[in-house]
């Protein structure tokens, strides 16, 4: 059931980027991006697929343009390579600002208007048009569990599962769940027993700490707590009291702009640590960049997620990832999920084409995706519509460490990587 502290972490991260967003910004309008770089065959009409992605919103324009940038890497190839079946896959993109109403916008021109087959590597601040997504039975495919409409509705179906029954109310009666593993990981493979949470005096900051602090306390962690004011942060007192403390592990409920700001005042105060542990969102490759000017603390860096390391060319799954994206400017887990997300379309498709690609038959590949892994680039995946949350769960880890030199240096199997954890229920 990992799918549920990915989850939790996501939107956690939606919600720390808006905190770092200026006031009284405009959303722009939706713009809508026909890709016709390929050729289409003459024989075929062409695969139409929809991607989503708030790429101008008010926290930035990056912020969430990674799956849709491994998304389209992966159709280029494949429309290359000669498509699926003869048919080239033709890409639709749609802008909708961060914004409800440009969401809407774009479920609208995508889904009603273009005839998508599918939506892929949906990445959407405020997913206000999942429900009409939902009613006109298309498949949403490997999307980015921000908010809570992957764990709400069906036929959309989020890059890391789900287990709720999916029957218009988000989990089970309104509540989600989320296992312990990655302090579970920390305590066994490293030893640690005392950890902090750094948050900021904000509402949405303060409720992913305490789901945070609670699954630390579940796994008998001594938890330091910080809080510090948003406006005017006073990290040198944090890292002062970290040092003092004693913690093993720093896990952090702040913006990137406030992450890079606490480790630096970590390495000024002395405050070493085993982990500095972030989210998937922060597994990119601008590290050295984004912690400059925080060496020691920039090398005690650690990631954890539920697909493999996008630094782990050894494989060759991830190996056909970096040749294909080898063009861009940064390179992130991301990207490799959006990649994954497209592959799983692609997979659903083939198997429709004797048959016809048609939304339902693509739909039915999904709801029978049991254990599906993209080519090893996913812990494995699955979709259940369980009446009860189960109390505890298998669940496996992707873990990686930065060290300056290396990148990304990933910890052991993933798919060995894993403990038996108790679910905790939090409100989303």
């Amino acid at each position: 059931m990992r799918h549920r502290s990915r989850a939790a972490e996501a939107l956690a991260a939606a919600l720390l980027l808006v905190l770092s967003a200026a006031c009284g910004s405009r959303l722009p309008e939706s713009d809508f991006d026909h890709d016709d770089r390929t050729p289409a065959p003459r024989d075929a009409a062409p695969l139409r697929v929809g991607i989503i992605t708030s790429a101008t919103s008010p926290v930035g324009g990056s912020a969430f343009t990674g799956p849709r940038d491994g998304a389209r890497a992966f159709f280029d190839r494949l429309n290359a390579r000669g498509g699926i079946d003869g048919r080239r896959v033709e890409v639709r993109t749609c802008d909708d600002g961060g914004s409800g109403v440009g969401n809407n916008e774009c479920v609208h021109q995508l889904v009603e208007e273009d005839q998508v087959v599918a939506l892929v590597a949906t990445t959407a601040l405020d997913y206000a048009g999942a429900s009409r997504v939902s009613r006109a039975r298309v498949p949403d495919i490997g999307g980015q569990p921000i908010g809570t409409a992957y764990d709400t509705f069906p036929h959309l179906y989020g890059i890391y599962g789900s287990l709720a029954p999916r029957d218009g109310t988000p989990g089970w009666d309104g509540k989600l769940y989320g296992g312990t593993e990655v302090y579970r990981y920390f305590k066994r493979e490293h030893g640690a027993r005392t950890a902090a949470v750094v948050s900021y005096n904000q509402s949405a900051s303060a409720a992913y700490a305490r789901l945070v602090e609670r699954g630390l306390r579940a796994e008998g962690y001594k938890v330091v707590t910080e809080q510090v004011d948003f406006a005017l942060p006073n990290f040198r007192a944090v890292a002062a009291d970290l040092k003092e403390q004693g913690a093993d592990l720093v896990f952090d409920a702040i913006d990137g702009h406030g992450n890079a700001r606490l480790c630096q005042a970590m390495d000024e105060a002395g405050a070493d640590v085993t982990a500095k542990v972030t989210n998937v969102q922060n597994w990119t490759s601008s590290v050295a960049e984004d912690y400059k000017d925080a060496p020691r603390c920039r090398n005690a860096l650690w990631a954890t997620g539920a697909s493999r390391n996008f630094e782990d060319t050894g494989n060759a799954a991830v190996r056909e990832f970096r040749e294909a994206t080898q063009d861009l400017k940064r390179h992130s887990q991301w990207q490799l999920e959006g990649w994954a997300a497209a592959r799983w379309f692609a997979d659903a498709a083939k198997s429709c084409a004797t048959s016809g690609i048609t939304r339902a038959c693509v739909d039915g590949f999904m709801n029978r995706s049991q254990g599906y892994t993209a080519g090893g680039l996913l812990l494995p995946v699955r979709f259940e519509r369980l009446p009860e949350p189960p109390k505890s769960s298998r669940t496996c880890l992707s873990v990686a460490r930065w060290q300056d030199g290396k990148g990304w240096v990933g910890q052991g199997d993933m798919n060995r990587t894993c403990f038996t954890v108790p679910q905790l229920a939090y409100a989303p």
